[in-house]
C-alpha cells in the first residue's frame, strides 16, 4: 500500500511540473537594454533586431525618443545611464578597452513617462556605436548617424573636449534633413519635424567662453583662398547649422571624475559636485526640449515608431551610400499611393465613354488635387522634386490607361449606335407600304440617337460611317421608293376593280380602279418612260394622297395593313352574305343588274 502511494504521488509531481512548465509565460523583462538595429556580417549596413522592437511595440503612448551619438569611447553609454539614473550593472554597458562596446543601436527597454501638453508620453533612451572605431568603413558610420538623425527627437551629439573639422563633417547629413523638413508650418499638416540637436561639450575648462560661443565660434566661417573643396563642405555645413537657429543647444558637462575607468563604481556623492549638478541641469534641458515623434501629422505609439524605423532602414541600405535624397523617397512613398488613390477617386467620377476634352479637364482639375495633396503633406524640400516627376509619371499612366479604356468604350457604344441605324434603315427599305415620311422620320430619328448617345473619342469616325450608311439608304429608297409605289398602286387598281365587279358589284368603284390602271399602265408608254411618270402633277397628288394614308403620327398603316385588311375584308363578306338580304339594297347609286328570260327583274345570284 506504501508503495503504491509513492508512486501516485511520484507521478502526481511530475504532472504538476510538467503542467506549471507548459503554462508558465515568464513576462519579458523590460529593465534592460535591447539592440534594435546591429550591423551585418561586412559592417556596411544594418539589419533589423526583432528583440528590441517587440519591446518598442508594446508602448500605446506617443513615442519621443533621446540618442546619443559622438565618437567611440567618448562616454555615449556613461552618460545615458546617468541621464536615466542608472548603475553601469543595469544600464548601458560602458566599456573601458580600445574597440567600441556598443554594436549598432540599443535602447533602454523601459521608457521614462513624461507630459506633454496634457498627455502622456514615452521617452525612449538610446545608445548608439561609436564613429572612427577600428574595423568599419565611413559608410556604416554615415549610416548609424543618419538613422539617428531621423528617428531622433533630442539628438544629444556628445564631443569630448572640444568640436573639431571633422565633428562638424559629420552632422552634413544631419543638416541636409534639417534643410528638407525643417521650418515647415506646425500643426496637423507637419511631415516630418526634425530633431534638436543638442551640442554636450565635456571639458572642464572653457577659458572663459560660454559653451555656447564655443559652438558659434567653431561654426563661423573659415577663409578659403585656396579654393579648398573640403573647406567649402564644411562652411556650407556651418552655414545651414546658424540658419537652422534654435533647433540648436549647447551644454557643457565637466568630467565627473579623474579616474574615469572607475566611473561606474562611484556614488554621486564621490563624484565631483560640479558634474552633478551640471547633469540635473542637463537632465532639465533634454526634458523641456523634447516633443514626441510627428510623422505625416500623427505622433508615433511603439507598433508606428517599429513601422517608421523598418521604413527608414530600408531606404539607407538601398544604396551603396546613404542618401538624403532616398529617405526623403521612402517617406514620399505612402504620401505619393495616398495622391495616386485622390487622382483616382476623382477620375472615376467619370462616366466613361466621355469626350477628349472633357476627360482631359477632369484630369487637370484632379491632378491639380493630388498635387496640391502633395504639397500638403509631402516630405521634404529639394529632394521633393524627384517624388513630384515620380507623381506625374504614375498620374500619365493612369490617364493613359483611362484614355485606351474612354477609347475602347466610345468604340463600342458608337458601334452599337452605328449597327442599330443600320438595321432600322434596312428595315425602313422593305417596308410593305412604303412611305417617304416614315423613311425620313426613321432617318431623322436615327441621326438625332446617335448624336445624342455616341460620345468620345470614336463618335467623329462613327459620324463619317453614319453619313455614309444614312446617304447610301437614301438613295437606295428613293430609287425604288416610286417603281414600288407604282407597282402597288397597279395592283392595287387591279384589286379595286375586281372588288367592285364581283363582290361589292358598285360600278362607280371599279370604275375608278380601271381608270386608275389604265393610267399607270398606258402612261408610260404614251411617254416613253416611267420616270417622266414621277415629274407628273398628278402623280405628286397620288404620292400626297398616299403619304397622309399610310403614315402620320396617329397612325402607322405599314405597322397595322395586314390586321386593318383582314378587318375590312371580314366586314365586306359580312356585308355581302347577310348585310343585303337583310336590309335590301340601299345604294342610290346604280349596282349590277339581269334580267330572266320572262324580262322580269331579279337580284342576280352569286
Amino acid at each position: 500500500m506504501g508503495s503504491c502511494l509513492r508512486v501516485v504521488a511520484f507521478w502526481l509531481v511530475i504532472f504538476g511540473w510538467s503542467l506549471s512548465c507548459g503554462t508558465t509565460d515568464d513576462p519579458v523583462d523590460l529593465r534592460r537594454t535591447f539592440p534594435i538595429v546591429e550591423p551585418d556580417s561586412e559592417h556596411t549596413k544594418l539589419r533589423i533586431a526583432r528583440e528590441g522592437l517587440e519591446a518598442i511595440k508594446k508602448i500605446t503612448n506617443p513615442i519621443a525618443s533621446v540618442v546619443v551619438i559622438g565618437p567611440y569611447r567618448s562616454g555615449k553609454s556613461f552618460l545615458l545611464n546617468q541621464l536615466l539614473s542608472l548603475s553601469c550593472d543595469e544600464g548601458f554597458g560602458v566599456g573601458h578597452m580600445r574597440d567600441t562596446k556598443t554594436k549598432g543601436i540599443w535602447v533602454w527597454g523601459t521608457p521614462v513617462e513624461m507630459d506633454f501638453d496634457g498627455r502622456k508620453i514615452s521617452v525612449l533612451y538610446v545608445d548608439t556605436e561609436g564613429f572612427e572605431s577600428v574595423g568599419k568603413s565611413n559608410v556604416y558610420d554615415d549610416r548609424i548617424f543618419a538613422l539617428a538623425t531621423i528617428i531622433s527627437s533630442v539628438l544629444i551629439y556628445n564631443l569630448p573636449e572640444t568640436i573639431r573639422e571633422a565633428d562638424i563633417s559629420r552632422l552634413s547629413f544631419a543638416v541636409e534633413i534639417a534643410e528638407e523638413f525643417y521650418g515647415r508650418v506646425k500643426g496637423q499638416d507637419v511631415a516630418f519635424e526634425p530633431a534638436k540637436l543638442l551640442w554636450l561639450i565635456q571639458r572642464d575648462f572653457l577659458q572663459g567662453k560660454s559653451v555656447q560661443e564655443m559652438v558659434n565660434e567653431a561654426l563661423q566661417h573659415v577663409p578659403n583662398s585656396s579654393g579648398n573643396r573640403n573647406i567649402d563642405q564644411v562652411n556650407q555645413i556651418r552655414e545651414s547649422l546658424k540658419i537652422m537657429g534654435d533647433n540648436n543647444t549647447a551644454f557643457s558637462l565637466p568630467q565627473p571624475h579623474l579616474q574615469r575607468t572607475k566611473l561606474c563604481d562611484l556614488k554621486d556623492n564621490e563624484l565631483d559636485q560640479l558634474y552633478v549638478k551640471k547633469r540635473e541641469q542637463l537632465k532639465q534641458l533634454v526634458a523641456s526640449i523634447i516633443r514626441p515623434k510627428l510623422v505625416q501629422g500623427k505622433f508615433l505609439n511603439g507598433n508606428d515608431f517599429v513601422d517608421f524605423l523598418e521604413q527608414i532602414l530600408e531606404a539607407l541600405n538601398k544604396g551603396e551610400i546613404p542618401s538624403t535624397g532616398s529617405i526623403v523617397e521612402a517617406f514620399n512613398k505612402v504620401i505619393l499611393e495616398r495622391c495616386l488613390k485622390l487622382y483616382g477617386r476623382h477620375m472615376d467620377s467619370l462616366q466613361l465613354p466621355v469626350e477628349e476634352k472633357r476627360l482631359q479637364e477632369v484630369h487637370e482639375e484632379s491632378k491639380f488635387e493630388a498635387k496640391k495633396l502633395f504639397d500638403h503633406q509631402h516630405f521634404g524640400r529639394n529632394h521633393a522634386e524627384q517624388s513630384i516627376l515620380k507623381l506625374d509619371d504614375e498620374i500619365n499612366k493612369v490617364l493613359r490607361t483611362l484614355i485606351l479604356i474612354n477609347e475602347h468604350r466610345s468604340s463600342k457604344l458608337c458601334e452599337a449606335q452605328y449597327t442599330k441605324c443600320e438595321d432600322k434603315m434596312d428595315s425602313l427599305q422593305v417596308m410593305r407600304l412604303p412611305s417617304m415620311a416614315k423613311f425620313n422620320n426613321g432617318f431623322l430619328r436615327c441621326n438625332q440617337t446617335f448624336e445624342r448617345e455616341c460620345i468620345g473619342p470614336s463618335k467623329e469616325m462613327y459620324k463619317k460611317k453614319m453619313t455614309k450608311m444614312l446617304s447610301k439608304a437614301q438613295s437606295l429608297f428613293i430609287k425604288d421608293y416610286n417603281q414600288r409605289l407604282c407597282n402597288l398602286l397597279v395592283a392595287f387598281s387591279l384589286i379595286v376593280a375586281i372588288v367592285g365587279r364581283f363582290i361589292v358589284k358598285f360600278i362607280l368603284f371599279e370604275l375608278a380602279g380601271w381608270i386608275m390602271f389604265i393610267f399607270l399602265e398606258t402612261y408610260t408608254r404614251l411617254f416613253w418612260s416611267s420616270e417622266s411618270l414621277y415629274y407628273n402633277p398628278a402623280w405628286h397628288a397620288i404620292i400626297s394622297t398616299w403619304e397622309t394614308i399610310v403614315y402620320s403620327p396617329i397612325l402607322d398603316l405599314d405597322r397595322w395593313a395586314i390586321p386593318i385588311g383582314v378587318l375590312l375584308l371580314a366586314l365586306l363578306l359580312y356585308w355581302r352574305c347577310f348585310g343585303r338580304m337583310k336590309h335590301g339594297s340601299g345604294w342610290v347609286l346604280p349596282l349590277y343588274n339581269s334580267r330572266d328570260e320572262s324580262g322580269s327583274n331579279h337580284r342576280r345570284s352569286d
